[in-house]
């Protein structure tokens, strides 16, 4: 009798609580900056799991995939993710557009945590999700071996890194011109009071616009533009199996690639935070890797990445 008593007591108890925990769920999700991360979050995920697909037909599948369909995958990525978010956050889904309007005062500057958490926890996922649909396929074609430079490689599916014929800065400039370029043209595409893009059609535009910015633009370094884009997949290579190799620019230099952070620098004007960024360095154009301003560090290099770490102090950087 009383344990009958008690058993209704915990339903009803259980039927009260539920609509309280429904009702304070709702009121949180009605705040805007709740709402404007999740969507900053959502929109980014979409863009990259198209995007980084892309670049996985490319990698691994041969015939599947090829550099025109790398900047397909992401220029429509990029317009799906704008019509997920484009009403609620302005579907930002890059860091620097968010530092953009952030330096223009066109959103206040305790939205940017808010925005950057949601870009790059979306990036991140979106990097887990692609290595897990595509596991069998990286290891089937690495061998097993994870690796970043090589015949064989498999960290660029997921990040950019620099070829054979650029230098650090050389990539800094190429991303930051790329960058400036990527926020002219969407402040061309939005401006009302000049000749917008049609209402409706801004998703298309914008994602036409990377396309346009990838077939042109992007041979020399990925045209990451955007650190949402690229550091957060990075950070998942290194912890899933492919070593700190990730972070490396020249095999002596554990240092990000430049186009990790340069579209950051980039702000809200490309060529002057070029300009004020550059003379404060003591590296010119193919400076050798021991007057890189970075730290040199000992490591033992994996013999299948044919990486000399301690090279002759007169060997050139890639």
């Amino acid at each position: 009798m009383g344990s009958g008593c008690c058993s209704r007591s915990t339903r009803s108890s259980k039927m009260v609580s539920s609509p309280v925990v429904i009702t304070r769920m709702q009121a949180i999700m009605q705040k805007e900056m709740v709402r404007e991360f999740l969507a900053e979050f959502m929109s980014t995920y979409v863009m990259m799991v198209f995007g980084l697909g892309s670049v996985a037909h490319m990698v691994l599948g041969g015939k599947f995939g090829s550099f025109l369909g790398v900047n397909l995958g992401f220029g429509f990525g990029v317009t799906m993710g704008v019509h997920m978010a484009g009403n609620i956050s302005g579907a930002h889904m890059n860091a620097a557009l968010t530092f953009t309007n952030c330096a223009l005062g066109r959103m206040s500057w305790k939205k940017f945590p808010v925005y950057i958490l949601g870009q790059f926890l979306g990036s991140f996922l979106a990097a887990a999700t692609v290595y897990c649909l595509f596991y069998s396929a990286i290891i089937e074609f690495s061998g097993g071996h994870l690796t970043v430079t090589g015949p064989v490689a498999t960290a660029s599916i997921f990040a950019t890194y620099l070829p054979d014929h650029s230098t650090l800065w050389r990539g800094f400039l190429d991303e930051v011109s790329l960058t400036g370029m990527l926020q002219l043209c969407l402040f061309a595409i939005t401006d009302k009071e000049n000749n917008p893009a049609l209402q409706g059609t801004q998703a298309l535009v914008i994602g036409i616009l990377v396309v346009v910015i990838g077939v042109s633009l992007g041979m020399n370094t990925g045209y990451a533009m955007n650190p949402s884009r690229d550091l957060p997949p990075r950070f998942f290579t290194y912890i899933a199996g492919w070593g700190i190799q990730v972070f490396r620019y020249c095999p002596a230099q554990p240092i990000p690639a430049s186009f990790l952070w340069c579209p950051i620098c980039r702000g809200a004007g490309g060529d002057e935070q070029h300009r004020r960024v550059l003379p404060n360095s003591q590296v010119a154009w193919g400076d050798r890797c021991e007057h890189l301003p970075f730290p040199q560090i000992s490591t033992d290099a994996e013999p299948a990445l044919g990486l000399n770490v301690n090279p002759a102090p007169d060997q050139p950087c890639p």
